[in-house]
């Protein structure tokens, strides 16, 4: 067992061992089951804003059967705002997997047996590093199919009905793309304490040029190479649908270019495995909407704008982040080092001796 959970009452850390009971007494229950051994529970990587852990559930039913389920739970041990409820996110998936979309099946609801908001689905088995699709010989097979089965996904994406009343939608009297740029926008301007001229000449850009508003879909808002599972053969199942909202769909097409998700192939914009061109015949020919090229072009270009937004905000927390769970901020790290460089401590372990006097 590796890990720790966060009660979501006291926000103490919960053990991987308290975890294991509360799921045992929680599929015993749902399944009717004789008794539920729970194996293998490990917190994964990947995923930064919630927890996500993988564990194999050992049924044994009333009539001596033995199942073993491969299963996650995807909780949220503390409340933020703005997230997407895991009720929403089941209801999602849910409504995904019905129109043929992969993702992984859900399984349950979860309750408050286990002390935070979650629930669980079937273990997609696979990889998800983008570096060894695009680099290692066992996906050489995947590299060539994969930008035709994601062109041909996100049409089924793009067909999930919507709707969901809880998903954000574009503001009253504005076009979703209108709507993408106030919001991040906004957020530059409340974090970024520093001018970005090129920033400042992409917002007045994407303003001038917003495209038409669209007949709205469901956009995945997050759809690219590093949220797929895929193996030799190519995509197993979409991931991360936290920030999935009713909007333009020329958006999913042009976030899966962004500069970033290539890993220095530049030749091949579909997450450094494939063209524009390939993407968008597969999306239409899947019974996508007709790729709107100067509308998928902008979304690009938000999109780059986008991430860089994300990455100072990402920087900015790093940087003034308090101490927490045994780490500190990047300011503090700093300051710390160069003080002990010189006087041989750091002012948090003269502050802990002065505290022993």
């Amino acid at each position: 067992m590796a890990g720790s959970a966060y009660s979501s009452t006291d926000r103490r850390p919960v053990s991987a061992e308290d975890l294991c009971t509360r799921l045992a007494t929680f599929l015993q229950r749902a399944h009717n089951a004789s008794s539920v051994r729970i194996d293998d529970i490990r917190l994964l990587t990947g995923g930064a804003s919630r927890q996500t852990w993988s564990f194999d559930a050992v049924i044994e039913h009333p009539d001596g059967k033995r199942e073993t389920l491969a299963l996650v739970l995807r909780m949220d041990p503390r409340k933020e705002a703005g997230l997407m409820s895991r009720e929403t996110e089941f209801a999602l998936l849910k409504a995904a997997h019905e129109e043929g979309v992969p993702v992984a099946k859900v399984h349950l609801m979860g309750d408050e047996t286990l002390d935070a908001c979650g629930f669980l689905m079937e273990r997609v088995e696979g990889e998800t590093i983008a570096r060894k699709l695009l680099r290692d010989d066992e996906y050489a097979e995947a590299r060539t199919v994969m930008t035709g089965q994601l062109g041909a996904i996100l049409a089924s994406i793009h067909a999930i009905p919507v709707e969901l009343t809880e998903l954000p939608k574009p503001i009253p009297g504005k076009s979703p793309a209108e709507t993408e740029v106030d919001r991040f926008e906004a957020t530059y301007r409340a974090i970024t304490p520093e001018p970005h001229p090129a920033f400042e000449l992409a917002f007045r850009w994407l303003r001038q040029h917003l495209p038409a508003a669209p007949e709205p879909t469901l956009v995945h808002g997050d759809y690219r190479i590093g949220n797929v599972i895929f193996g030799p053969e190519g995509v197993r199942a979409i991931l991360d649908w936290e920030l999935a909202h009713v909007g333009d769909p020329m958006e999913d097409l042009g976030w899966i270019c962004v500069r970033s998700w290539r890993f220095g192939s530049d030749d091949k914009p579909v997450g450094g495995i494939g063209t524009r061109e390939e993407l968008w015949a597969a999306y239409e020919a899947a019974g996508g909407r007709k790729v709107d090229r100067e509308a998928v072009r902008w979304w690009e270009l938000f999109g780059n704008l986008r991430w860089g937004i994300i990455c100072i905000g990402q920087a900015r927390r790093a940087m003034e982040s308090k101490p927490k769970e045994g780490g500190a901020g990047s300011h503090l790290e700093l300051l710390t080092l160069m003080d002990a460089s010189t006087t041989g401590s750091s002012p948090l372990s003269r502050a802990r001796e002065r505290g022993r006097g």
